[in-house]
């Protein structure tokens, strides 16, 4: 592997791996904290950041090159998500409300591009959804047993991040055919957080006055949104993207092993099971994902 290549996977790893301590970082939040504000704060300080560094860097161009539609629905989907998944780890639980949430996304993008785009969804496609379905299946029967709060509810929650997150993916694709990835995420995520900005108007912020507060807010917006943006725009213009694919694994790998060895979260065999299938049907996507790149 050359040394560029080296370089890119490293950023690329990296930057999953922040992304997959969002919800840990959550849990580090005083007592009384509102995941709906959280997920605000998030894409505000970070999409601030990029939108800085896009204006720096002179990639924003003006605001009639920007298909306005297409922004405001990725813009609407990064929102979604944002509301969503934080209040899944609230209610599920770090390593359950994150890998199903990555876990359910791969099978609402194959449902919205067979049905905006036309393209049939494959074989491995069906098997990983069904491994998603059974992991969650047997999620929702640990429920009654597990220590942790593995609620109908907080699986719902995620399962709808990731049917959000599958609308991000889609929308932002579109976008940067268009325009850089760094100006992307700047505007995208600076406009989903102006769409949650009226739903928590009347939430409480008085959290945000401790110091942990502002300490998990500026984790949250600089270290798992803006800094892991663009060490993965970064690694992925050094990396072939098939390699990119591959490393995206990590995200939920990080999610899982922090909720069990920093959050303390305990799993019966069953809920294990669960977990490990979602993993499952994550890896299958992968792999197929990444052979029809290479064989192109």
């Amino acid at each position: 592997m050359i040394a560029k290549e080296k370089v890119g996977v490293l950023c690329l790893l990296a930057a999953a791996m922040l992304w997959g301590t969002c919800g840990t970082a959550q849990t580090f939040a005083p007592k009384g904290y509102d995941p709906m504000v959280v997920g605000m704060m998030r894409i505000a300080i970070g999409g601030a950041v990029l939108l800085l560094l896009a204006l720096l860097r002179g990639e924003l161009g003006t605001f009639g090159t920007w298909p306005v539609k297409l922004s405001l629905l990725s813009a609407f989907s990064v929102a979604a998500f944002q509301l969503l998944f934080f209040n899944a780890v609230h209610q599920a639980g770090v390593a359950v409300g994150t890998i199903v949430g990555l876990g359910s996304a791969p099978i609402f993008a194959g449902v919205l591009a067979f049905v905006v785009f036309g393209e049939r969804p494959g074989r491995r496609w069906l098997f990983a959804t069904l491994l998603s379905i059974a992991g969650c299946s047997l999620l929702l029967l640990a429920g009654r047993e597990a220590p942790v709060s593995i609620r109908f509810t907080g699986l719902l929650l995620a399962v709808g991040a990731g049917a959000a997150y599958a609308g991000y993916a889609l929308t932002v694709k579109k976008l940067l055919a268009k325009k850089s990835s760094l100006a992307v995420m700047a505007v995208v995520g600076c406009l989903g957080a102006l769409m949650i900005l009226p739903l928590i108007l009347t939430r409480d912020f008085s959290w945000l006055a401790q110091s942990r507060g502002v300490a998990v807010a500026l984790y949250l917006g600089f270290l798992t949104y803006a800094l892991p943006m663009f060490l993965f725009a970064y690694g992925l213009s050094l990396t072939p993207v098939a390699t990119a694919v591959t490393m995206t694994l990590m995200e939920p790998l990080t999610a899982g092993l922090l909720g069990v060895l920093i959050v303390g979260e305990h799993f019966t065999f069953t809920a294990w099971g669960g977990l490990l299938m979602m993993l499952s049907g994550l890896f299958v996507l992968t792999v197929s994902v990444r052979r029809e790149i290479i064989n192109k």
